[in-house]
């Protein structure tokens, strides 16, 4: 069985069960409700479903793994889409539930927070996870970093390895600032997928494509204009609920 976080703490098993005969900080006991699936049609659910929509904030990346693909054909191309978010989705359905069905509604931001810092198994996690950010970051700064260049029309002239070099050192000061002053992971993922993620995946694909069907003049899918509008307004609902509710756990 996990062992939960505490200095002292121990985690025995009884009975299938697990007897928790000393924990120094109670919020770390699992903790699970009554309500069962009636709670996915809860306001709560949203918070949830705004951490999900953060799997798309790193679309910019798509055009450059299209480019860089051997043989980039459209078939390959969707068969490297179809399997990386497939065993994405099972990779992360997978550690959610696990995390969720040990510690239920304890579950910290950064669910490793929930285990022993003695527990090896974890402190390897830890590990592997620092890796994974320390790697993976430059992928998604390099698509925050363009489009503030873009956003300012910054000319591609003026994008001198000096300037990029001072404008690299300034954002991931800010943003050095903002991690070490907000440290509730749950609280990052939940603000940003409510307003970024829910807007990059229902709001600014349905206004892109009721322009394009505008200025091609494709009379013929109206309805389809309709149907995105009104996907776009779910969006917009869904995401202001879980800002609030994510602002509300502050």
């Amino acid at each position: 069985l996990p062992t939960l976080a505490s200095t002292d703490g121990v985690t025995a098993a009884v009975g299938g069960g697990a007897l928790l005969q000393k924990i120094t900080d109670p919020a770390l006991l699992p903790k699970f409700g009554d309500k069962g699936l009636s709670s996915v049609l809860t306001p709560p659910s949203l918070i949830l479903v705004c951490m999900l929509s953060t799997a798309y904030m790193a679309h910019f990346n798509a055009p450059k793994f299209y480019l860089e693909l051997k043989q980039n054909t459209m078939g390959r191309y969707n068969s490297v889409v179809a399997w990386s978010f497939g065993i994405s989705i099972i990779l992360m359905g997978a550690m959610t539930s696990l995390g969720f069905l040990t510690f239920g509604e304890s579950c910290a931001g950064l669910v490793l927070n929930n285990y022993a810092k003695k527990d090896l198994w974890m402190s390897g996690s830890r590990i592997a996870v620092a890796v994974s950010l320390v790697f993976s970051y430059p992928l998604a700064f390099v698509g925050c970093r363009d489009g503030i260049l873009d956003l300012l029309e910054v000319p591609s002239q003026k994008r001198s390895p000096a300037n990029l070099n001072m404008l690299t050192v300034a954002l991931l000061s800010i943003l050095t600032l903002l991690a070490c002053t907000l440290k509730d992971v749950s609280f990052v993922l939940a603000f940003g997928g409510a307003t970024l993620g829910n807007a990059l995946t229902y709001v600014y694909p349905a206004l892109m494509y009721r322009a394009t069907v505008k200025n091609q003049g494709r009379t013929e899918e109206q309805g389809g204009v309709v149907v995105a509008m009104i996907s776009a307004f779910l969006g917009i609902v869904m995401g202001a609920i879980g800002a609030k509710m994510a602002l509300g756990k502050l």
